[in-house]
């Protein structure tokens, strides 16, 4: 399988992990079942596109912001995710900031664990 594949199922992984973790320790952030492959792709290219958007709009503007920048991708792809799929329902604006957090931690620990075991290919060097 291609790098880049490999790479698009990693991610997409990840952010489910993310999004489960913040379904099972939020009260009023749920996931509806039947929704939940279309929540984690919609939020997933909503980190894709917001991404290199907001690292360019803070560079210029918000140097200070470069360090945080997965936290604020994640909060807008919530956001997003939230007013386009029907199945995520966030409850509120406390659990949307800890939601963020549990996302991004949730989906930081499984791109360090899934290259380790299930991909070991995305452990290596580019080959050029």
């Amino acid at each position: 399988m291609s790098r880049r594949i490999l790479s698009i199922v990693a991610l997409l992984i990840g952010n489910a992990v993310g999004l489960l973790l913040a379904a099972l320790l939020l009260d009023g952030f749920a996931i509806a079942p039947l929704s939940m492959i279309v929540v984690v792709v919609v939020f997933t290219l909503v980190q894709v596109i917001a991404e290199p958007l907001l690292t360019k709009v803070s560079e210029k503007n918000v140097p200070a912001l470069k360090g945080g920048m997965a936290l604020v991708v994640t909060f807008v792809g919530l956001l997003v995710t939230d007013m386009i799929a029907s199945g995520l329902t966030v409850g509120g604006v406390s659990n949307l900031l800890a939601a963020t957090l549990l996302v991004w931690l949730g989906a930081l620990i499984a791109a360090i664990v899934i290259p380790m075991f299930l991909f070991k290919e995305l452990r290596e060097q580019k080959k050029k």
